[in-house]
């Protein structure tokens, strides 16, 4: 039996509606961070949460071997940032405002969360790596989530 085509396979991932984060680390070179949909809670014992970072993203190159990497969970009103993230070769953070993680991650303002944790496990699966990392620091703050879904953003209500 052959599997489906990529374009298929994008086609039915993209039917999936996935809330919008950003993964962070402090780089030797500076902050680094990247857009991602491919996230998802792992445990509540440990508290660990996993994702998927495309092995093709620059930023995430920049990130692989740092042990320590930070999540914003992004609002409704991220979309600006969330595009700029997920841009290739952009300056995500210049003239930006953030700040740092008990750890060092870059966080920033205005999201619905904050995580950081120490990488646990990354194995490569096909085009991507996947990502375990076991918190260390979680904050929360009340709004509404900004939404990826068909291959765009979406706002809920």
């Amino acid at each position: 039996m052959s599997g489906p085509n990529e374009d298929d396979a994008r086609r039915a991932f993209g039917h999936f509606a996935t809330g919008v984060v950003i993964v962070t680390a402090a780089t030797p070179d500076g902050p680094a961070g990247f857009t991602c949909q491919a996230f998802g809670s792992l445990s509540v014992d440990p508290p660990s949460v996993l994702f998927a970072a495309s092995r093709a993203s620059a930023s995430w190159a920049r990130m692989r071997a740092v042990g320590v990497l930070g999540v914003s969970i992004l609002a409704e009103d991220h979309e600006p940032v969330a595009r700029l993230f997920a841009t290739t070769g952009a300056d995500k953070f210049a003239g930006r405002e953030w700040r740092r993680a008990p750890g060092g991650s870059p966080l920033l303002p205005g999201a619905l969360a904050h995580l950081e944790g120490r990488v646990r496990l990354v194995e490569n699966h096909g085009d991507h790596d996947v990502v375990v990392v076991d918190l260390e620091h979680v904050e929360t703050f009340p709004g509404t989530p900004l939404v990826y879904f068909s291959s765009e953003y979406r706002h809920l209500g």
